[in-house]
């Protein structure tokens, strides 16, 4: 380490631009002779004591006679490494606590460092999340999911189980992207405009398809911002809530009646099946099922326009849910977040992480390329020019921001 400093200062102090070096040069015995001459030079060490990953250690810090040297190492003012720095983070992106975090270092590696500088240094993702809510995205997306899960959140006083909202998109090629994030105590037609207005500032021009849980108010805001875009139900969602009452013993009998509904060739078919399992002896014992189908059925009408292989796709807003699993993962350890900015930094952290091990498409996928191009036209095929959303080099950039920033910081 004290070596790499060593190399710090003789880099920064050999840093003289080429269009004078020459003349320099030639300069160089009349300022050995008269050191006054000499504009900037060694100062000297300062100790410092720094944390490391193998205890504590002290260092002789270099520094100039102007001052204006800055380690990169270790930058001014700083007292951790930055490997400490890393750790604390992969510790909360995967759900630790600051209290865990704290012990493990201590347990594990003997270095005593206090939860107010581990909930500095998560901190730090804060840019990270404002820029990631900034990046631009794909112009044309054949498939958007929403969906949402639920987080407690002190506010103020009290406490509120509020929602979060993740959006998904998937080009024509499959290339899978989280579209954003939104935190909300309430859901209605202002709020999801105001997410699609988001999504088009950010460069979406247009959604094929957007499937959804049914929310409060973003029919409106579809129709209002993406006028062409379909909006079928998620029919497992749809599924779930219809027998949430259902006993056990009944279930299967129940979701067997339900299969001749989603499975119909067309719409018209659907509704005839759907009178029938009203009007069928265990759907006159569970009328509740075959009312909520009726409560929602225009939103179920959508599902039918499109070909088989389509439908596997929306069929299921499955491609979220897993997301969901990961995070809750996370977030079961910490049963109460201290605010908005505490839940929107670990959900980053999580989405970062769980993105990464995304797959190359699927073969349901590639069957329903075609069927895309057939249904859509035009807008499928401004949908396979080149890629414009964000690469993993851009998530990749955000993470080497968090060193840039620390150091920038410290200076």
């Amino acid at each position: 380490m004290q070596g790499i400093l060593e190399g710090e200062i003789k880099a920064h102090m050999e840093k003289i631009p080429d269009h004078v070096r020459e003349e320099l040069q030639n300069s160089v015995d009349a300022l050995n002779e008269n050191p006054l001459l000499v504009p900037n030079k060694r100062n000297g060490y300062s100790k410092k004591t720094v944390k490391t990953l193998t205890g504590p250690i002290t260092l002789d810090i270099p520094r100039d006679r102007n001052g204006d040297y800055a380690p990169i190492i270790i930058p001014r003012h700083s007292r951790v490494l930055p490997e400490i720095e890393r750790q604390i983070l992969a510790m909360y992106a995967r759900g630790s606590s600051t209290r865990d975090i704290s012990k493990t270092l201590r347990n594990i590696y003997g270095v005593e460092v206090d939860q107010t500088f581990i909930s500095r240094v998560t901190d730090s993702v804060r840019p990270m999340v404002e820029e990631r809510k900034n990046l631009r995205l794909q112009t044309v997306y054949a498939v958007a999911y929403f969906d949402a899960m639920f987080l407690k959140i002190r506010d103020g006083v009290g406490v509120k189980n509020m929602a979060v909202h993740i959006a998904i998109g998937v080009d024509v090629q499959e290339r899978r992207e989280v579209l954003g994030f939104w935190i909300a105590e309430t859901e209605g037609a202002s709020f999801w405009a105001s997410v699609f207005s988001e999504l088009k500032t950010r460069g979406v021009e247009d959604i094929m398809i957007a499937v959804t849980d049914g929310f409060k108010g973003m029919t409106e805001a579809i129709e209002k911002f993406f006028p062409h875009t379909a909006h079928p139900t998620c029919i497992v969602h749809l599924r779930r809530h219809s027998t949430v009452v259902i006993p056990q013993k009944d279930l299967k009998e129940v979701m067997t009646e339900l299969k001749t509904i989603y499975q119909a060739t067309n719409a018209e078919e659907a509704r005839n099946a759907l009178d029938t399992v009203a009007e069928s002896p265990i759907g006159k014992r569970y009328p509740s099922v075959a009312r909520k189908w009726y409560s929602v059925w225009e939103k179920v009408v959508p599902f039918f326009q499109f070909d088989p292989e389509i439908r596997r796709l929306i069929y299921t807003t499955n491609q979220i849910e897993a997301l969901h699993r990961a995070i809750r993962k996370l977030t079961k350890t910490s049963s109460l977040y201290p605010n908005v900015e505490s839940a929107e930094k670990q959900i980053f952290l999580a989405i970062v992480d769980f993105t990464t091990g995304w797959r190359q498409p699927s073969r349901q996928w590639s069957a329903a390329v075609s069927r895309f191009d057939l249904f859509f036209g035009e807008r499928c095929t401004r949908g396979c020019g080149n890629y414009t959303g964000p690469t993993s080099e851009d998530y990749s950039k955000l993470f080497k921001a968090f060193d840039k920033g620390r150091n920038d910081e410290a200076s």
